[in-house]
């Protein structure tokens, strides 16, 4: 009997989807529920199973083309033996004789992406020497070039780098080594990849953002110095009592909230003529995928505890390099934060998320001189940055909401007594 495969639901209004890599190919057998192709929409990553177990026998959709919810990907031949889960088998005494040994891995059971094939071919290094950090164990473009990082060659000798260096030499007279040696032309290559569905989707929304709002960033800058006496005091019975770290998030995601409930206009969105003001506080918190950013929500943050802050962003983490977020998590929310600090950025504009009418951009720590009290004070010091929409947020607003995320921070009992 021949069973058709076809694109399922996967989110609310998500209409289309790209698909990735094919688990199988075209003659394998498969057993039911068996995971055989990946589909990417323009917020996460899906790997699809079988409905029955059989033969593959045609791929509709190839990687890289576009399908259509409820459309055909690939046509199944069902097999009456591998319909069904297979039953555990009795459990029976050892052989006296030993064991015979494991078969070898199927071939191509290490799975690496195309772009990651050109890295590892440009530099010899084989599949296997590479831990992948992709879906399934997948080797990325990302773990390719870390592996081709730790494998570069030496430093030529300053004989030959000179050699390199020299201006070219009249004919006849060009020295040997040059000859010989390799030119800068034949180094330089272009490798083209296209863009997969959810860095297409993060391009078009920055568009949109830059060409849909009136976009303005004011920036503040605050001392770290009582959050981080307080993790430093309490971190170890934090992590004995929930068994994760008290990070800086937690922090600045209650502050936040302190900050919207003041000034609901940066909670608030357009919608046409009318401005929609929440009054819950769902908060993304932006994180670095393996594809890509993508802006997980924490879902009425306001109720939230800075323990259950901290574990649902370690677990949103990852599961973004996993590639494994619902679409449902990542839908809706009412204001951003994003953290530039983790990878270095001391100071940025971030880029609203439409149709928000803000986004908190954190950065980099930083001891610097302060002036306190007539002295030069060192201080660990982070610069705050706030992306509004100038249409619904006057600037007072956006200036005075980021003093209170700086005064929350740096008066954390504020927190507790609600000052």
């Amino acid at each position: 009997m021949r069973v058709e495969l076809r694109v399922p639901p996967v989110g609310e209004s998500i209409t289309e989807v790209e698909v990735g890599d094919w688990l199988k190919k075209e003659g394998d057998t498969v057993q039911r529920d068996e995971n055989v192709v990946i589909l990417e929409t323009d917020k996460t990553t899906v790997e699809l199973p079988v409905p029955e177990g059989g033969t593959i026998a045609q791929i509709m959709k190839p990687r890289g083309s576009t399908a259509t919810i409820g459309e055909v990907l690939a046509v199944i031949e069902t097999d009456d033996k591998l319909a069904a889960p297979p039953a555990p088998k009795a459990a029976s005494p050892a052989p006296a004789a030993a064991p015979a040994p494991a078969p070898a891995p199927a071939k191509g059971e290490k799975r690496v992406m195309p772009s990651a094939e050109r890295v590892l071919a440009q530099n010899n290094i084989a599949a296997e020497q590479v831990q992948g950090t992709g879906p399934g164990g997948r080797v990325l473009k990302e773990d390719a070039q870390k592996a081709a990082a730790n494998n570069k060659p030496p430093t030529p000798a300053p004989q030959a780098a000179a050699a390199l260096l020299r201006p070219p030499q009249p004919a006849g007279n060009v020295p040997a080594s040059i000859q010989a040696g390799p030119t800068v032309e034949t180094a330089r290559r272009d490798e083209v990849v296209p863009m997969n569905k959810l860095r297409r989707t993060i391009a078009a929304r920055l568009v949109e953002a830059q060409q849909t709002a009136a976009l303005l960033t004011t920036f503040n800058e605050v001392d770290m110095s009582a959050v981080m006496a307080l993790r430093k005091e309490h971190q170890e019975a934090f992590m004995a009592k929930y068994s994760v770290k008290l990070g800086f998030m937690s922090f600045f995601v209650k502050a936040v909230i302190e900050g919207l409930k003041q000034f609901p206009a940066i909670n608030a969105e357009l919608q046409g003529n009318n401005i929609v003001y929440h009054n819950y506080f769902d908060i993304g918190v932006a994180i670095g995928g393996g594809k890509g950013l993508v802006v997980p929500i924490l879902r009425s943050a306001e109720r939230m505890s800075f323990a259950q802050i901290e574990v649902a962003i370690g677990e949103f983490a990852k599961r973004a390099k996993e590639g494994a977020l619902k679409v449902e998590e990542l839908q809706g929310g009412t204001f951003t934060i994003t953290n530039g600090g983790v990878y270095g950025s001391l100071l940025s504009t971030p880029i609203v998320n439409p149709p928000q009418s803000g986004i908190l951009g954190m950065h980099s720590i930083q001891e610097r001189p302060m002036a306190v009290n007539g002295q030069v004070v060192i201080k660990p010091m982070m610069y705050i940055a706030l992306t509004y929409d100038h249409r619904i947020v006057d600037g007072r607003e956006a200036v005075s909401f980021l003093r209170r995320v700086k005064e929350v921070i740096e008066t954390p009992a504020r927190l507790l007594l609600e000052v």
